[in-house]
């Protein structure tokens, strides 16, 4: 049976388009597949392993977490090569970054004669006015500079008692820097003395609460010396200074190499200080003292450039004449010699005139011998009660004409010496200015020899036997700091500091110990202390450290019930952490649960960092922990 031509044509081309679709749906299958095939490759070349491809007929849908924006771009870049960038469907995530780390909060405070300025980021949470204002106060009426910035994030621990200890501290430092973080501050400061310095370092010290880390740097300036003095002798006692002045530590080095080399024995000291005539004063004081130790006894005085060297009489002119011309060829150029060899004596003088001035270790003085006219009686008298006091002086001088015409000058000096001693006596003649006497300071031999030929000129002789004397301890005095924490260690050496068996309760057996400790800490003054508290490793570490809290609080507790000032001291646990013995025995463990007590120093402060730099923040122990564990550390903590 023939069909009819119209079915045939139909039937035709519903056979080819099912060939053509299934040729389509095998096309289409393999254009995905190499599509795939060819991204996965690309991407884990890229070393983008993270990242899932799925093709979906011509379109290419790339999905997975992508570490950031970056690596997300790229892997669309590397997709990109393979295929057309118009078939590529981006259903990449980028994973959420974490949240950002807080700043480190951190201030530099500068005071000097111009005010205060202050720079630095800090919290924006904090009363940034109140510490204007007490800048403003400090500054008294100079220019206060606010550089600050602030950010939004929490005020860390340990920055307000930080700040609050800054200001205070730079109420005391006139000329300072303070740099400012998190549980640390630093200073550096100019003093005025050395006196000034230590007295600065003892009030910053304890003016810092126990948890705060301090660094301090106080500078004390060089004393100005003037005139810039030597005087060197050598005589029946030996050799031996009377004054030394230096402007270097290898001056003065120097010089002491000098004078052992010229007879002196033992140990002496030189003033460093500034005013040197010449940065060559060492070589000066060198070659003197070497020409007054070949020519035996006698004298040399250096007062800034001028050079007088007195010898013995009866020195050998001829050595004379030949160590002197040495030295003066010798000599740096701005340095002036004047030699003097006394003239031998054809007979013995007549009685010369004398004046005299005693003064008693009770203060009292005596004033007698002679003096050229009632005008100079009342002028010496007068300048006498001035420097001792009206009623301390007794003035009995008798009236003599024909003295020297710089008598007066002589008597004068020769007080003004006197009265920088403890007690002493003063004899004036017309060659000779004599001074014997005890001193609680030991430069005052130096400054009375810089005053004497400053006053009485270069030229002139004068004898100094000074003895320094050290100064009476106070009838009430601390100890000092390092003693105290020794002797804290020898009494818990002998009565450790014991308490019931996993508890911070202080066994009743201890309580003379906690006696013994409070009377010393009395003894100690206002010291910073950190009472430390260390158990055994036996039970868990977090509870060992509890235990050491506590018990450390505890012995703070007991203290402050003894009515010791604690206000300055610390309770922190340390837990197992620092052991001093082997926890594998039983006598170690006895030993590693312990109370110590330490001083808390001041830091060393690092000159090539500043607090603008990053410094980690300590976070302070809680000093007011609970006396009582929560737990079990250890059967027999």
């Amino acid at each position: 049976m023939r069909l009819p031509l119209t079915l045939v044509v139909a039937l035709t081309f519903v056979l080819a388009a099912a060939l053509c679709g299934v040729a389509a749906s095998f096309a289409v299958s393999a254009v995905e597949e190499n599509s795939e095939i060819a991204v996965r490759r690309a991407l884990d070349l890229k070393g983008h392993d993270w990242a899932e491809v799925e093709a979906d007929g011509l379109q290419v849908k790339m999905t997975g977490m992508a570490p950031d924006e970056a690596t997300r771009f790229n892997a669309l870049s590397v997709v990109g090569g393979e295929v057309d960038a118009s078939r590529v469907i981006d259903l990449m995530q980028v994973r959420p970054s974490a949240g950002l780390a807080a700043p480190k909060f951190s201030i530099e405070i500068l005071r000097n004669d111009s005010g205060v300025s202050i720079i630095g980021l800090v919290p924006a949470s904090m009363n940034r006015q109140a510490l204007l204002n007490a800048l403003k106060r400090l500054a008294d009426g100079q220019q206060v500079a606010d550089l600050l910035e602030t950010a939004s994030y929490p005020v860390p621990d340990g920055w307000q008692d930080a700040l609050d200890y800054a200001v205070v501290a730079l109420g005391m430092l006139p000329r300072s820097k303070i740099s400012v973080s998190a549980g640390r501050v630093t200073i550096r400061a100019i003093s005025d003395s050395g006196a000034d310095k230590k007295r600065l370092e003892q009030a910053l010290n304890r003016a810092a609460p126990p948890s705060l880390r301090i660094g301090l740097d106080i500078a004390a300036p060089r004393p100005v010396l003037t005139p810039f003095t030597l005087r060197f002798l050598i005589d029946e006692e030996g050799a031996r200074f009377d004054a030394c002045a230096a402007d270097t530590d290898a001056a003065r080095d120097r010089i002491l190499n000098a004078a052992r080399a010229a007879g002196m024995q033992g140990n002496a000291s030189c003033t460093i200080g500034m005013g040197v005539p010449s940065p060559r004063w060492a070589k000066a004081a060198e070659l003197s003292l070497a020409a007054l130790a070949e020519l035996g006894r006698g004298t040399v005085t250096i007062a800034d450039a001028d050079i007088t060297l007195v010898v013995a009489q009866g020195t050998d002119p001829a050595l004379f004449d030949r160590v002197v011309g040495e030295l003066e060829t010798g000599l740096p150029d701005v340095f002036a010699l004047h030699a003097v060899l006394p003239e031998p004596e054809t007979k013995k003088a007549a009685g010369p005139p004398e004046f005299t001035a005693t003064l008693s270790p009770e203060g009292l003085v005596q004033l007698r011998g002679r003096l050229g006219s009632d005008y100079a009686r009342d002028m010496v008298d007068s300048y006498a009660k001035a420097a001792f006091g009206a009623t301390a002086v007794y003035t009995a001088a008798r009236i003599v004409p024909d003295l020297p015409a710089d008598w007066p000058v002589r008597v004068l000096a020769g007080i003004e010496a006197l009265a920088t001693l403890k007690n002493g006596a003063l004899v004036v003649t017309p060659d000779q200015v004599m001074l014997r006497g005890t001193t609680h300071v030991e430069e005052t031999s130096a400054e009375i020899a810089r005053l004497l030929a400053d006053k009485l000129g270069e030229n002139q002789n004068f004898d100094l036997e000074i003895t320094y004397e050290e100064p009476p301890e106070p009838e009430e005095t601390s100890l000092d700091p390092d003693r105290c924490e020794g002797l804290l260690a020898e009494v818990q050496a002998n009565d450790k500091i014991a308490f019931e068996p996993g508890s911070a309760t202080i066994a009743a057996s201890a309580s003379g110990t906690m006696d013994r400790i409070a009377d010393l800490l009395q003894s100690c003054g206002p010291i910073r202390l950190e009472i430390q508290g260390h158990t055994d490793s036996q039970g868990r570490e977090e509870m060992n450290q509890q235990l050491s809290q506590a018990r450390a609080q505890s012995v703070l507790n007991e203290l402050r019930a003894r009515r010791v000032l604690t206000a300055s001291y610390a309770a922190v646990g340390y837990g197992e952490s620092q052991p001093i013995a082997d926890n594998g025995t039983e006598a170690g463990r006895e030993a590693n649960r312990r109370i110590e007590f330490h001083l808390i120093r001041p830091e060393t402060v690092d000159d090539h960092t500043t607090a603008l730099e990053q410094v980690e923040a300590e976070h302070p122990v809680d000093a007011e922990a609970e006396q009582s564990s929560t737990g079990t550390a250890g059967e027999d903590q």
